[in-house]
């Protein structure tokens, strides 16, 4: 756990923070989030002492933050800047390895690590270990960034916008990476954003500063449900309901048992008219989505041969751990009304509705009821 007790940090007559106190639990996620200036990023320095407080105490598992040798202190605690501040004239592999090679780590341990984190944050170890820097796309960079910081396996690590220099795709693709990273290490983690989305969609807990104040500190339901301060009710805008679709997960609300034939079997047309259900899915001999058939095409008298769609699922199709906010993005985008989910590799899951959607974002729970539906109309896989 960390603990900030009344900590404050003055510059002169200026104060940058002013008596924070708030905890973090071991495995959570806390973001610090506010208007420039109001003292999120140098509350994050001030954990690892790059920054000393002016006063108060930071606690670390009940010991003072203080009481230790900064670097002691800071090779239990990994750190990614949105910079990234890789080494230019080291490669990647060097660059991941650098504390590890600090604390003194034999160096097949060093190696099985580094390719062991560049695998983790989904860079194939054998094409990238052996690159520099400046080889590497602004999202790759980032990526062995966050492998740097996660190198010596520190409990406890720190990210001041690790991801806002980053294009929106890939923004979006390393914040669903550093989820499935953080499902399964469950790190103690400090977040520095200034993304309402991204901090919502991230946080297990939320720090809404201004003018080194705390404005609230909750869950991101709570602020956005509740917000304490006309100032958070702002910050954090009118479109709550909406905002709360990136905290549900597809795979809450996905609907399975849906109409499937084999899209390589002659008689597979025939097979999707005979089916009571609107929409039947075509998938290949693998259960990878290739398309489907909307039975109110073949009512309007377009021929069977003609009936189905063939998409790319990579483009018409959904992961079951995006979340809904990103479905109802892909719905409105391709004019959709639902959308098939599939596993990485295209396989087909279930699929998700504009209504699943909508249920959600009035606050009922559609997360909680039966989704086996294969009721004819339910199911919809394309377009109106």
């Amino acid at each position: 756990m960390i603990s900030l007790e009344h900590v404050t940090k003055r510059y002169g007559d200026r104060m940058a923070v002013d008596d924070l106190s708030i905890e973090i639990d071991d495995g959570d996620v806390a973001v610090l989030i506010g208007p420039s200036g109001c003292g999120k990023t140098t509350t994050l320095r001030m954990i690892n002492r790059l920054i000393e407080p002016t006063s108060g105490r930071i606690l670390i598992d009940g010991t003072d933050a203080a009481t230790l040798k900064p670097e002691e202190l800071r090779q239990h605690i990994g750190y990614a800047i949105q910079s990234v501040g890789l080494f230019p004239h080291l490669t990647v592999a060097e660059n991941i390895a650098t504390v590890p090679k600090l604390l003194g780590w034999k160096t097949a341990r060093i190696v099985s690590r580094c390719e062991e984190l560049l695998a983790l944050v989904g860079l194939d170890p054998a094409q990238y270990s052996r690159k520099y820097p400046r080889q590497l796309s602004g999202g790759e960079a980032q990526r062995v960034g966050v492998a740097r910081a996660l190198a010596a396996d520190p409990p406890i690590l720190l990210m001041d916008e690790p991801f806002g220099a980053v294009d929106p795709l890939n923004r979006d693709r390393l914040q669903g990476e550093f989820l499935r990273i953080q499902r399964d290490l469950k790190k103690t983690v400090v977040f520095v954003t200034h993304d309402v989305d991204e901090a919502i969609r991230l946080a297990d807990k939320i720090a809404l500063m201004r003018d080194g104040h705390l404005e609230q500190y909750d869950s991101p339901e709570q602020l956005l449900d509740h917000p304490e301060t006309k100032f958070v009710h702002d910050f954090v805008g009118a479109d709550a309901a909406l905002k709360r679709l990136g905290r549900v997960r597809v795979d809450s609300v996905m609907r399975t048992g849906q109409a499937t034939v084999r899209a390589d079997q002659p008689d597979a047309i025939e097979a999707a008219c005979a089916s009571e259900s609107r929409f039947v899915y075509l998938v290949d001999a693998d259960g990878v989505l290739v398309g489907w058939i909307d039975s109110r095409v073949l009512d309007r008298g377009t021929p069977a041969a003609e009936a189905a769609t063939r998409v790319d699922w990579r483009q018409a199709a959904v992961r079951p751990d995006g979340s809904l906010k990103e479905a109802l993005a892909r719905m409105l985008a391709l004019g959709y009304r639902s959308l098939p989910v599939v596993a990485a590799g295209g396989r087909l899951l279930g699929h998700v509705t504009l209504s699943d959607v909508e249920k959600t974002m009035e606050g009922g729970d559609a997360h909680l009821a039966d989704h086996t539906d294969n009721e004819a109309g339910s199911i919809g896989g394309g377009g109106e």
